[in-house]
């Protein structure tokens, strides 16, 4: 239903249904004037690019504030960080409104953080705007996300440094009695520091050598689904872990009440410092590097490693470990080798 009919005060009246189904009116003195938005709206329904007028002038910082909201739900540490994340998105766009926002813009804009942010957060904030106006397109307020790989920065290569074996237990050594399990539990389970935080006694079947993580610190959620899945380990190293275990907490810190993941990094930095040759901001994370150099170096395959990380996908695990499986030149060779010597 669309119509352009002149009203008794002489001015003109178009208007028509939306894919919305809501009926949009628009009143101008010359009928030229009505037909020409009536003509506008009927073409961008045909292609499918039309918005609603009313939402069609939202500016970015409107549009955030409505996103976080609906973010909100999130995981308390995820939410804070797509805060921040707005917070410099806002500072760029935040009176723009959303629909006037050109990839062009959005290169410009990472352009001039690449000299004020690391590599690996300008592309986040890259990911974070793309993901903003992704939701606009799904809420009908955009046709189409200015943001796509030719707009996104370089990501950083993931290259993480592995510790030898030497350090690994040099950080060992170096960290105070009710503190030592966070170094058995990242380097050889590949727990992350919210899981270590919050890894109670009766999740660990000592008996069988199983750690099952239930939740981070804080009571917050684990990261994914994989997170909660059992992780194997050696005898060996349950008992090594009950050594230095408290009555409830695996890591139960000096007054065996169990700490936060804060509380371990402070630690672990302490300790960090006694060890030779270790780079600059080496991490607790690290040692799950560690984990997997070990994993990998006995042969593990990519199904296996990944299993054992608790990562989603094999994907995940290849695009930050895949470097460090053996070099496979002389292997191809030796299969085409082998097949010409049987000729």
């Amino acid at each position: 239903m669309a119509s352009v009919k002149q009203r008794p005060d002489g001015t003109w009246r178009a208007r028509y249904r939306g894919p919305d189904g809501r009926e949009y009116a628009k009143h101008a003195k010359l009928k030229r004037d009505a037909q020409a938005w009536l003509d506008d709206a009927t073409a961008a329904m045909r292609a499918g690019t039309w918005v609603d007028p009313s939402t069609s002038k939202i500016t970015m910082g409107e549009w955030l504030d409505r996103w976080l909201a609906g973010y909100a739900g999130k995981k308390p540490r995820t939410v804070a960080q797509a805060r921040v994340h707005g917070a410099i998105i806002r500072e760029e766009f935040g009176s723009r409104q959303v629909r006037t926002i050109r990839p062009s813009d959005v290169k410009s804009w990472t352009a001039r953080l690449q000299g004020k942010y690391s590599t690996s957060y300008v592309y986040a904030l890259h990911s974070r705007l793309s993901q903003v106006l992704a939701d606009a397109v799904h809420d009908g307020i955009l046709t189409r996300n200015p943001c796509s790989r030719r707009t996104s920065p370089p990501a950083a290569p993931q290259r993480p440094y592995v510790a030898t074996t030497a350090q690994v237990w040099a950080l060992h050594d170096a960290l105070p009695p009710g503190y030592k399990n966070l170094l058995l539990l990242g380097a050889f389970a590949g727990l992350r520091i919210g899981e270590i935080a919050a890894l109670e006694v009766d999740d660990v079947d000592w008996d069988k050598g199983i750690i099952t993580p239930e939740h981070q610190h804080d009571e917050e959620a684990l990261k994914s689904e994989e997170s909660g899945k059992p992780i194997p380990i050696p005898l060996e190293l349950a008992q090594m872990l009950r050594e230095d275990a408290g009555e409830q907490m695996v890591v139960p810190g000096v007054f065996g009440r169990g700490v936060s993941a804060y509380q371990l990094n402070r630690v672990w930095i302490e300790a960090r410092g006694k060890v030779p040759e270790l780079p600059e901001g080496f991490r607790t994370h690290d040692l799950r590097h560690y984990f997997a150099s070990m994993l990998i170096a006995a042969g593990l395959d990519v199904k296996v490693v990944q299993a054992r990380m608790r990562h989603a996908s094999a994907t995940v695990t290849l695009n930050t470990y895949g470097h460090l499986w053996p070099d496979t030149d002389d292997s191809s060779r030796a299969a085409v080798a082998a097949v010409l010597r049987s000729r």
